[in-house]
């Protein structure tokens, strides 16, 4: 165990309160804006201090509130990067990462630090540069490097993509990526981009509310995200209520569809199924459906589809597949299936 985080905070009506471990590997915590990602890194660096709880990296106790033990930030070692990337603006990018490397009292190892990151981060061309005139992807570089010269016991990553245009974020992606597998220590990214925590982390916790909702590799936590918010974070925009009928089968009132679902519980409150998941022609939950619209994507076809016995003011649900499928099926009624297996089980 690398990292142990058990924690509470309480700011006015909104109470955080979290609970995860995590190894040397990338653990996401996705969630929507205000639900406690951030709060979270931060209180971990030690920039606040929890209500109560413990927190510890690499067996060294950064905050337990029994034993009334609360580390300064400079005596934690962990590496947290803003979204704005909190660089020094009148300080060079050699100076900056220079401050990051003032812990080793040696000057001659501290020199070389420095040194040996520039140049791995393709910096020393700008090391007379200040942030001013560096473009953002050179700006993440920089924080970066400043951060990895003090090697830290932990790097907390907080939305380090929201400062980016969008054209730039897949090669920086890539340069994160490696600088992660280099790292080859505990990594908490904060973000609320589904694809993007696909892309970097091993595992997710999905924040909401201030609560963990779902915990576990990104496979496990795509494959059953638990909850409705979880759902709708992990990318699902297809969800209805259900209303429990017999054994094995429900009504998706939103859908105005009767579906067979295996694994029903009392505590499931809603269903849900992305929109690759669903299928043409016939099958178990087949319907015929009317085609309601039919929306274009740069390389996909987005259709939306109401089955032709529900109630006017039903809401569609939405099938996706690439222009060719469509072009080949295109119809004004067709026959779809949602397969039983790709339905997931929610709680509201």
């Amino acid at each position: 165990m690398s990292v142990f985080v058990d924690i509470e905070k309480t700011l006015g009506s909104f109470h955080l309160k979290v609970r995860f471990e995590a190894g040397n590997e990338t653990l996401a915590l996705l969630g929507a804006s205000g639900s406690g990602k951030s709060m979270t890194l931060k209180c971990i660096a030690g920039i606040e201090k929890p209500d109560r709880g413990r927190i510890v990296v690499d067996d060294v106790v950064l905050f337990d509130s029994e034993k009334h033990i609360n580390l300064p930030p400079q005596q934690r070692h962990t590496g947290l990067m803003f979204q704005n990337y909190a660089l020094f603006p009148n300080m060079t990018v050699l100076q900056n990462i220079r401050a990051g490397a003032s812990r080793e009292p040696d000057k001659r190892k501290r020199e070389a630090a420095v040194t040996a990151i520039m140049d791995s981060f393709g910096l020393t061309p700008l090391a007379g540069h200040l942030p001013s005139q560096l473009s953002g992807g050179q700006q993440q570089r920089t924080a970066l490097a400043r951060i990895l010269v003090s090697n830290p016991r932990i790097l907390l990553l907080d939305e380090p993509f929201s400062a980016l245009d969008n054209h730039l974020r897949f090669r920086l992606e890539q340069e994160v990526r490696r600088i992660i597998g280099e790292f080859g220590k505990t990594v908490l990214l904060v973000s609320h981009d589904r694809d993007e925590v696909f892309r970097l982390s091993d595992s997710i916790a999905i924040v909401d509310d201030g609560k963990i909702d779902a915990f576990g590799t990104k496979a496990e936590v795509f494959a059953n995200p638990h909850t409705r918010k979880g759902a709708m974070l992990t990318g699902c925009k297809n969800i209805s209520h259900l209303e429990m009928l017999e054994a094995g089968k429900a009504w998706a009132t939103d859908w105005d569809m009767e579906l067979e679902i295996p694994g029903l519980t009392p505590e499931t409150g809603a269903v849900g199924i992305r929109m690759h998941d669903i299928r043409p022609g016939p099958g178990r939950n087949g319907f015929r459906c009317r085609v309601v619209e039919e929306i274009e994507n740069p390389f996909s076809y987005t259709i939306m589809l109401q089955s032709v016995s529900s109630a006017a003011g039903s809401c569609p649900i939405g099938w996706e597949m690439e222009k060719a499928v469509w072009n080949r099926l295109r119809a004004p009624e067709i026959g779809v299936c949602l397969p039983p297996e790709s339905l997931l089980l929610l709680k509201e």
